[in-house]
């Protein structure tokens, strides 16, 4: 309780010496510079300038070249004006916005000849920044003490990666081991097997050599067929009349196989022999005369619902020039026989009226779709494929399946020696990055942030990289990958640099400088591109908040302000 009212008796006595003090200077002198400003001599100008009788000071006439003899007034345009602002932050205003009609002082001393009705405020706005400061410092702390926490956690961290890089190195020793042991049975397992399989490779190439030889046969019979069937005379000559009578070779459907066309086919010259079809000329004719012999198929031998002995057509009858019949004769001849057929359905279905609902239908014309299912049936009761006989005798096989189950034991030992390796490459990069001098950036790793303006999302992986991706669209633009540490020197934790990004259009790559700020959450709390395809990312962590210093409470650091 005493040292309360000894507490409030030290404020008054400040107060009072305080107002002693204004009323011993002049209007716009800062209390540092009162010892110059004593009415009881004459004022000497600041710079040295003159001297003139004290009575000048703050008459409204600039007579110091450096203004110092109107600290209260505008008179001089490169005088000062002093603030007080008793109760909160003093402030030094140039001396032309005294009595200005703008409140500039909180204690409104600047505006003492005026109508603007200043009020002095200080009090309030003092009030108000003390309790910003004391919120300042207590979010400082809890950010100082969440950074305690992570080092903590850094530290623990680095810890289990070195436990976990000595366990890897044991176990990619003891992987290796095992490799080279897989690697030897391996090796004892395909001598065997080569052995035993040279003589399957010999039935294997004589065999092949036999398709080959029965392939040839095929296409040259193929190819004898097709000569036989274009050389219209027999002679054994393909010549390009033969050729021209054939609308298969009419590349341009013009409608007709002109000399040109029927040449090409020819490889430029008026006839081909048998033995030069086979070797070269079939090879060219043979993708046009099949799709035309496709295009061309014979209509299908399924008869037309029709009477009972209408069913089985007449044998067909030969006749010596048919084979020789060109193809406008052939088109003439079906289309006469289309005619009549046309002719005789129409006549049918006149006569016959409704007995035609008593004629029996094929099989494949009746009940619908049934055939379709039965197709999907007959597909469900396909037996599955017979199999296949034993490739090799017995003996030679178990000796392929111990070679097979060795190659696999090899292939997996093999497989966790690669996994083992990169795992460990992995850790002892990270090991090497820089985390801060008490690894209180450790925890970042393998976090990303991110923060959304009106166009992009940009995201912010510490220690990995830096990207942008637009809201209403795809894809992602990497703007930079981890660089380094670019802080000033005593801070070179404040800022992270992403830099080698995707190349802008006409420009340079894209980077990332990453400004880091006292928080007390790790958020990525803003985003700009002050110039071209070079980025500025704002990121708040704890993990540089330092501890505050201790302050005066609020009635010292009030009576401190007024003094």
């Amino acid at each position: 309780m005493k040292g309360a009212v000894l507490f409030s008796l030290m404020c008054v006595a400040a107060g009072a010496v305080v107002r002693a003090a204004e009323v011993l200077r002049p209007r716009g002198v800062p209390l540092s510079k009162a010892s110059f400003y004593d009415p009881s001599r004459d004022f000497s100008c600041l710079d040295g300038s003159g001297t003139i009788p004290f009575s000048y000071v703050n008459d409204d006439y600039c007579d110091c070249q450096d203004g110092s003899d109107e600290p209260g007034t505008a008179a001089c345009p490169n005088g000062f004006f002093h603030c007080t602002n008793a109760g909160h932050s003093p402030l030094t205003l140039p001396s032309s916005r005294v009595n200005d009609g703008v409140c500039d002082c909180c204690d409104a001393s600047d505006e003492y000849a005026s109508s603007a009705n200043c009020v002095d405020v200080c009090r309030e706005l003092g009030r108000a920044a003390r309790e910003e400061a004391v919120k300042r410092r207590e979010e400082r702390l809890r950010g100082f003490q969440l950074r305690q926490a992570m080092i903590e956690d850094g530290h623990k961290r680095k810890k289990e990666a070195e436990g976990k890089i000595e366990d890897l190195k044991k176990e990619k020793e003891e992987a290796d081991t095992v490799r080279i042991e897989k690697e030897e049975l391996k090796k004892a397992a395909e001598e065997p097997e080569k052995e035993a399989l040279e003589k399957y490779r010999a039935a294997e190439s004589e065999k092949k050599a036999q398709e080959i030889a029965q392939q040839k046969e095929k296409d040259e019979a193929e190819a004898r067929e097709a000569f036989a069937h274009l050389d219209n005379d027999g002679d054994g000559v393909l010549t390009k009349e033969e050729m021209m009578s054939r609308q298969t070779f009419d590349t341009n459907r013009d409608g007709q196989v002109s000399e040109e066309e029927a040449k090409f086919y020819l490889q430029q010259e008026d006839t081909m022999s048998l033995e030069t079809f086979i070797s070269t000329g079939w090879a060219m004719m043979r993708p046009v005369y099949l799709m035309d012999k496709r295009m061309f198929t014979p209509p299908s031998t399924t008869p037309p619902p029709q009477a009972e002995e209408e069913l089985t057509p007449p044998p067909p009858v030969f006749d010596e020039e048919d084979a020789y019949m060109t193809d406008d004769e052939e088109d003439e001849e079906e289309e006469e026989e289309e005619v009549e057929n046309f002719d005789s359905d129409v006549d049918s279905e006149d006569d016959g009226g409704d007995d035609a609902e008593d004629y029996d239908l094929p099989d494949e014309y009746a009940e619908g779709d049934s055939k379709e299912d039965d197709d999907e049936e007959d597909e469900g009761d396909v037996p599955k494929e017979e199999e296949e006989d034993p490739k090799y005798d017995e003996e030679t096989q178990k000796i392929v399946d111990a070679a097979n189950e060795a190659r696999e034991h090899f292939d997996e030992a093999d497989r966790r020696v690669r996994d083992l390796t990169r795992e460990l490459r992995t850790l002892e990069e990270t090991q090497g990055k820089d985390y801060g001098p008490e690894e209180e950036f450790r925890v970042l790793e393998g976090n990303c942030y991110d923060f959304t303006d009106r166009e992009y999302i940009y995201r912010l992986c510490p220690f990995d990289k830096a990207t942008q991706k637009p809201k209403s669209g795809h894809g992602e633009t990497r703007l930079g990958q981890w660089g380094e540490w670019t802080g000033p020197e005593g801070d070179k934790y404040s800022r992270m640099l992403y830099s080698n990004g995707q190349a802008c259009w006409n420009g340079p790559t894209r980077s990332a400088d990453v400004h880091i700020s006292c928080g007390t959450e790790n958020k990525l709390i803003g985003v700009s591109e002050p110039n071209r395809c070079e980025y500025v990312f704002l990121f708040s962590t704890p993990a540089v908040c330092t501890k505050p210093e201790e302050e005066l409470s609020e009635e010292t650091t009030h009576a401190h302000t007024e003094l």
